[in-house]
């Protein structure tokens, strides 16, 4: 990968040039959920929002992770209404977290607090397992072991 020349060299919150990725997810609590994500994977929170609708902001690693309440249509998505899982059993997306050594990153953020669903498992070429946070999102943490994607 060294050899490989990008437009972007720099990764800022907010961005000075060109454009940054970001999570968002649509929490019961912003200061449960900051917390969280800081406690757990060493995020630095950012802002934890305000009292005007304000979302808090989290870094973690080399990512962004927005949290903000759920709430109706807004001018600029007039048919769309945030809300947490209903059920955290049934879900459409999840955050995926590559970690170089899974059975230290498990024994770490376990002890930390997180709610893993299983130990981590090996399966299609990786080990990987699942966290859940505290408002039923999933979070799966994986370890390659098959070389060829390196």
């Amino acid at each position: 990968m060294s050899g490989i020349q990008i437009e972007q060299k720099s990764y800022e919150m907010p961005p000075r040039d060109g454009f940054t990725v970001t999570h968002f997810i649509t929490v019961a609590d912003i200061d449960r959920s900051a917390d969280f994500y800081e406690r757990v994977f060493g995020g630095r929170i950012l802002s934890r929002g305000d009292s005007k609708g304000a979302s808090g902001h989290i870094q973690i690693a080399n990512t962004w992770l927005i949290v903000n309440v759920g709430g109706g249509p807004t001018p600029d998505k007039p048919t769309i209404t945030l809300s947490v899982p209903v059920d955290p059993d049934k879900i459409s997306s999840f955050m995926n977290i590559r970690v170089a050594d899974i059975q230290a990153c498990y024994e770490l953020w376990k002890s930390r607090g997180a709610e893993f669903l299983t130990e981590p498992i090996a399966k299609y070429g990786e080990i990987r397992c699942y966290i859940r946070d505290p408002d039923g999102y999933i979070i799966e943490v994986g370890q390659s072991t098959d070389l060829t994607y390196g």
